[in-house]
């Protein structure tokens, strides 16, 4: 007997229920309930200007330096050097302009293979601890993990986080903070500026394949759809928190790999943080870890685990911040 084609949606709509149900089903039976902020007895401590071990600080202890860089790294003993490099130039040329200014930045090294730490570490040394620590995680967590770890044991009154390849200039700090002072007053001393390439959209979809314009956009619709609005690029790795609202999302924070970024202005949507998207510049960088396909599929997948952990229940912001 052949359906009509009332009876035929009916019946897709009944299979679409059905496996949601089991999507929901499976996505809070394998959720991890609590953030994974274990450390191993190595993740505690640094390596001094003297070569001595000495013991990361908390983000809940007061604030030391004005500006906090964290650096998530594997396996870029490559490509490291040149992003240091622009990026301490900066900093060091605005500390002269005004020595009351003072900034640190954390490379977290992300469980890497190859030379990723030793590099880091010359620049500690050509610095000194104060101003550059590496953070060498014993195991790969993914780079939200690495973000996480490094941001957790950061000094700064604001907190960029910043990607190891150089993609975007250093330059263009002062976007982001002035993305961060249009949201003042800020409540509770919490609010996000989000670094952002959608104004060069066009220009990159001239440049890519029709596939992989497809996933793009097929990305930011789930985007959209299940988790964020107001942002357009939620991806771009350069964003900056005050450090009270850096505390409260990545305390927060359960995803460690690609799709961290959405769950992190998830959160700070549910805590009703301010968040502004400006404009900054951003070049390719040979050498991405994303496969196109794949990590946009393994993306898609962590976006729809993100909404039904957090409907199911799975999943609670813990608003208080705190570290267990």
């Amino acid at each position: 007997m052949v359906l009509c084609v009332c009876e035929l949606l009916q019946l897709l709509a009944a299979v679409a229920a059905v496996v949601l149900l089991l999507f929901a089903i499976v996505a809070h039976v394998t959720a991890q309930k609590m953030p994974n902020l274990h450390r191993h007895d190595a993740e505690k401590f640094f390596i001094g200007s003297k070569g001595e071990k000495e013991p990361f600080p908390s983000i809940h202890d007061p604030p030391e330096k004005d500006l906090s860089v964290v650096v998530p790294a594997y396996n870029e003993e490559t490509r490291l050097p040149v992003m240091m490099d622009e990026a301490l130039e900066y900093l060091e040329k605005r500390q002269k302009q005004r020595p009351s200014f003072k900034y640190e930045v954390i490379v977290v090294d992300d469980g890497s293979s190859d030379k990723t730490t030793q590099v880091a570490l010359t620049y500690s040394k050509k610095y000194g601890s104060d101003k550059v620590r590496v953070l060498t995680l014993v195991n790969n967590r993914g780079k939200g993990g690495a973000v996480r770890m490094g941001t957790l044991v950061s000094r700064g009154r604001t907190v960029l986080m910043a990607d190891a390849d150089g993609a975007t200039k250093f330059a263009d700090l002062k976007n982001v903070e002035d993305g961060l002072e249009s949201l003042k007053p800020w409540p509770d001393n919490m609010a996000i500026s989000c670094g952002s390439r959608a104004h060069l959209e066009k220009e990159s979809i001239a440049q890519r394949s029709m596939f992989r314009t497809f996933l793009m956009y097929g990305f930011h619709f789930l985007v959209w759809f299940l988790c964020v609005r107001g942002v357009r690029d939620t991806q771009c790795g350069f964003k900056l928190f005050t450090r009270e609202a850096a505390a409260r999302t990545f305390a927060a924070l359960h995803v460690d790999r690609w799709a961290f970024d959405v769950e992190l202005l998830y959160i700070a949507q549910c805590l009703k943080i301010p968040v502004a998207e400006v404009a900054v510049n951003w070049t390719e960088i040979e050498g991405s870890k994303l496969v196109p396909f794949w990590s946009w599929l393994q993306m898609g997948r962590d976006l729809l685990f993100i909404r039904l952990r957090y409907l199911t229940g799975a999943w609670k912001i813990d608003s208080t911040g705190k570290l267990n």
